[in-house]
């Protein structure tokens, strides 16, 4: 969806969750093949299930689902007798294309060029002097805002293209980088690839593992946001260390020839374990670890062939350690640094030192290869997870709000980097999650 049709939506919200009427839209809505029947129960069970509710994420999904989802939708008002919005809506959009203020919303600005750029010129009362600047806009004279006021840009200044905000600049270079295959990977397929989140939540009594409670908030959360990011999600939970690895291997061994990538969720308890190259290792339900690393190898080029060359993304919420982070001193602290009624637990539990029953041989063999893998970790080796037992961990909270605002413009990494700037200012107790990037290239999801 072009930016002008999500901001058109963004404006309209108020009054299409006020109106709109639902129950007749699911079945124009999979004819018309804006949504699949699961996006669709994701949708009706948003929220409290009320229509107001499933209006909102309906408005909100709309934003994921291609160039042409607001025609098809406002198609799909009129199919089903809500000529009132098709309208409203239509209108509103053949207006937004047509007014110069809305050049405002896609952050253009004059720009002027600086004395460095002008040549040696006679000077001539009609063409402009370095003391007398005007501004160049590149746009068609009728995307002209009204009145332009000339702004010398500074070396001191950042440009507005410089600035993550979404802008004309932002988006020319995420195409350009989409666009070229030796720079961005190409996730075309529909569906990209397969989804395991592994959710473990019980633990038997003689671990010593307490019940992750809230966990199911995270584990529905990713459900509903790698399925918007068109992946295959297979969720198994309250696995033993033995039936995790079988489940890895059974997605390692299926035939990813038609695919793009392949994404792998662990929520559990961790641990540091001894480790060549990836740190870390998350429990099953028997109290037993399986380190990353091994995870990690399970999708390497003998054991997965087929997804040789393309991205395997892990993301693990658990703990690296037991080791409770008190941050330091700084001038202001964020106004999110405790909800009022939350009741954050870690997920952490001892390091396990040496060889042991716990500790298998082959959980720290080494990567063949480590290109292709990107691996995101909750929190710094070493140290305590938080998960609110109310609202899910903070790590998956925040991953799934940036993924819903930027994913559709954001390279991975720098969203990885929202999510670590968001949580590491939160709590009483930090936590600052951090990335293994061994991509070769920029990837882009498909939304």
């Amino acid at each position: 969806m072009d930016e002008a049709d999500r901001q058109l939506l963004r404006r309209c919200r108020v009054r299409l969750v006020g109106e709109l009427q639902v129950d007749p839209l699911w079945d124009a809505l999979l004819t018309r093949e804006l949504f699949t029947p699961d996006m669709i129960e994701d949708i009706q069970r948003a929220g409290s299930g009320s229509r107001r509710d499933q209006a909102r994420q309906l408005i909100i999904d709309l934003e994921t689902r291609g160039s042409q989802a607001l025609p098809l939708f406002i198609s799909c008002l009129e199919d089903t007798g809500q000529d009132t919005l098709a309208s409203f809506l239509r209108t509103s959009s053949h207006a937004a294309k047509w007014n110069p203020e809305t050049v405002r919303s896609l952050n253009l600005m004059p720009v002027v060029l600086g004395p460095e750029l002008l040549r040696e010129v006679k000077q001539d009362p009609l063409k402009p002097t370095p003391g007398k600047l005007t501004p160049v806009v590149v746009g068609p004279e009728e995307l002209w805002p009204a009145k332009l006021r000339p702004e010398v840009l500074r070396p001191e200044a950042p440009r507005p293209g410089d600035i993550g905000s979404g802008g004309f600049s932002d988006v020319r270079a995420q195409e350009r980088w989409r666009g070229n295959a030796n720079l961005a990977y190409v996730l075309d397929a529909d569906p990209c690839g397969h989804c395991l989140i592994i959710n473990n939540v019980n633990f038997c009594l003689e671990s010593g593992l307490s019940t992750r409670t809230g966990s199911n908030i995270d584990c529905e959360k990713l459900q509903r946001r790698f399925r918007l990011l068109h992946f295959v999600v297979d969720v198994k939970g309250d696995l033993t260390a033995k039936q995790m690895v079988q489940a890895l291997t059974e997605l390692a061994r299926r035939d990813h020839g038609a695919l793009d990538c392949c994404v792998v969720v662990i929520l559990s308890h961790g641990c540091q374990a001894s480790h060549l190259q990836l740190p870390g290792a998350v429990y099953g339900t028997d109290g037993c670890p399986v380190s990353v690393e091994r995870i990690v190898n399970i999708f390497n080029g003998t054991g997965c062939p087929s997804l040789g060359g393309k991205p395997k993304l892990f993301f693990i919420q658990a703990c690296g350690g037991d080791q409770k982070d008190y941050g330091f001193e700084v001038v202001s602290t964020s106004p999110e640094d405790r909800t009022p009624g939350s009741d954050s637990e870690p997920d952490a539990a001892p390091f396990q030192e040496g060889p042991g029953a716990f500790d298998q041989p082959d959980a720290v063999s080494t990567l063949p290869t480590a290109s292709d893998i990107f691996v995101s970790y909750s929190t710094f080796p070493g140290f305590v997870s938080w998960r609110d037992t109310k609202s899910g961990s903070w790590y998956v909270e925040t991953l799934d709000g940036v993924f819903e605002q930027w994913a559709h413009s954001e390279d991975l990494q720098t969203l990885l980097l929202r999510v670590a700037n968001a949580v590491s200012v939160k709590g009483i107790y930090k936590q600052s999650p951090g990335c293994l990037n061994f991509l070769r290239k920029k990837l882009f999801f498909k939304t």
